[in-house]
């Protein structure tokens, strides 16, 4: 494909207005470059990087084409269904060895904001959530230091031994490379550990843009590449599942994008484990690197059409592999989340209880959905709630409004203080990291 646009922009470069020999201008071949590649999407065809990326930079009369093939295409692979699972999310320190630049969750190992839930206050939280109607918890953390190899194996056997039947999405692909060198055993030996010991699947989180030129810039000293992939297909081979996810609206290109979401989709064709795919706007506002120490080229997060773009172009490149893509209506909110399933969305993701990654952040979007408000939200768009279990099996159809249950998150009216929040949890002294390193006596182990 020949070269449309500058490689630092993603506006034409002044070439492209000049009229061709045909008397077309160049702006309308571009056009018909957009319209091309979407039939030849719509003609079951696997899209190139290139041709991904041009879908990316598409502009003007060219989106509702690309969001139309989009939604069409959502609708041969998964029909009308709108799916939402009844989650909570647990994140048990926020306490990290690394500083990556777009992380404003993470606070070091003397921070007073720094804080450490021990095992019983995990458990105590994941029991509530199978009270409030949960089929699912997700325990993802910072990297704390002086912890035990094993504590993830460990506290993932207390919650199974507690709640059996409780789906325990668990510890991101960067939190299980961690957990093996600290243990001191190979990554398949870990994730052996964790299937023994009751893993439902991973996160597919610590992705980001899964291109090394762009990591080496927002989180210097990260899983590489190569290394998440290697952990993903070793964990899809010892048959867990996982997610996939994407954080954008940063340093990345079109290109990075198209890149990393053909990246998915071929390990996705060896392996089959993906159970969905989740684009994660990055979140400027107490951001390091928006902040401190700003790169040069960075962005404040996508804008809405980048967002619909990513839904739209996420959907075309994975389509007949991927089948769910999610909306984050963390990220974005419940408004532009629901006009992303316009443009190829079909899942609303989860009520997540608490919140915290993204609200340290500066997301001001909160910490929880109920089921009732995800409904209503499929069925302003024309389409049929059903809540799913993390495994996209299809635990309830919501056909009929009057029928609905009234679910026990419904009737919470402030979640912040029933269930806590993550403002209110940095500032309580009783679960301080420094005090837990203090009785765990592991000062000494951390290199300062």
């Amino acid at each position: 494909m020949p070269q449309l646009f500058d490689s630092d922009s993603a506006v034409p470069s002044s070439e492209t207005f000049e009229l061709r020999d045909d008397g077309r201008s160049a702006s309308a071949a571009l056009e018909g470059e957009v319209d091309a590649i979407l039939d030849k999407a719509l003609g079951g065809g696997e899209i190139t990087v290139d041709e991904g990326a041009r879908l990316f930079d598409a502009t003007g009369d060219e989106l509702t084409p690309l969001l139309a093939a989009a939604d069409r295409l959502r609708r041969e692979a998964v029909g009308d269904a709108v799916t939402y699972v009844v989650n909570r999310n647990i994140n048990f320190t926020n306490v990290c060895v690394k500083q990556c630049g777009f992380c404003a969750f993470s606070r070091g190992h003397r921070a007073d904001e720094g804080y450490y839930l021990p095992d019983e206050e995990v458990l105590r939280r994941a029991k509530e959530a199978v009270e409030m109607g949960a089929t699912e918890v997700c325990v993802q953390a910072g990297l704390a230091p002086g912890m035990d190899g094993w504590h993830y194996v460990d506290l993932l056997k207390s919650i199974k031994a507690a709640l059996p039947g409780l789906h325990v999405h668990a510890f991101s692909p960067e939190e299980v490379l961690y957990g093996s060198g600290l243990a001191g055993v190979s990554v398949a030996e870990y994730l052996a550990a964790l299937k023994e010991a009751g893993i439902g699947s991973l996160p597919g989180t610590s992705a980001e843009i899964l291109v090394d030129e762009v990591r080496d810039l927002i989180s210097p000293g990260r899983i590489t590449t190569a290394q998440w992939l290697h952990l993903i297909r070793t964990a899809h081979e010892l048959g867990i599942p996982t997610t996939s996810t994407m954080m954008y609206g940063h340093l990345e290109t079109a290109h990075h994008k198209a890149l990393h979401l053909s990246r998915l989709r071929e390990l996705q064709k060896e392996t089959g484990g993906f159970t969905e795919f989740v684009p994660l706007g990055f979140i400027a506002d107490e951001a390091p690197m928006h902040r401190k120490r700003r790169p040069k080229g960075l962005r404040s997060g996508p804008s809405g059409i980048e967002t619909l773009k990513m839904y739209a172009v996420s959907r075309i490149m994975l389509h007949g592999w991927i089948h769910n893509i999610q909306v984050s209506w963390v990220k974005e909110g419940l408004k532009l989340g629901q006009v992303g399933l316009m443009a190829g969305a079909n899942d609303l993701g989860g009520t997540l209880i608490n919140e915290s990654i993204s609200t340290a952040a500066g997301s001001g979007h909160g910490q929880l959905q109920t089921p009732s408000r995800l409904r209503a939200a499929a069925r302003e768009m024309g389409r049929l709630p059903v809540e799913r279990d993390t495994l996209y099996h299809k635990l309830h159809i919501f056909d009929d409004p009057a029928a609905d249950p009234q679910d026990p998150l419904d009737s919470i009216d402030d979640a912040a203080s029933l269930f806590g929040s993550y403002h209110d949890l940095i500032q309580r002294p009783e679960h301080r990291f420094k005090a837990h390193l203090a009785q765990a006596g592991a000062e000494r182990k951390i290199s300062l």
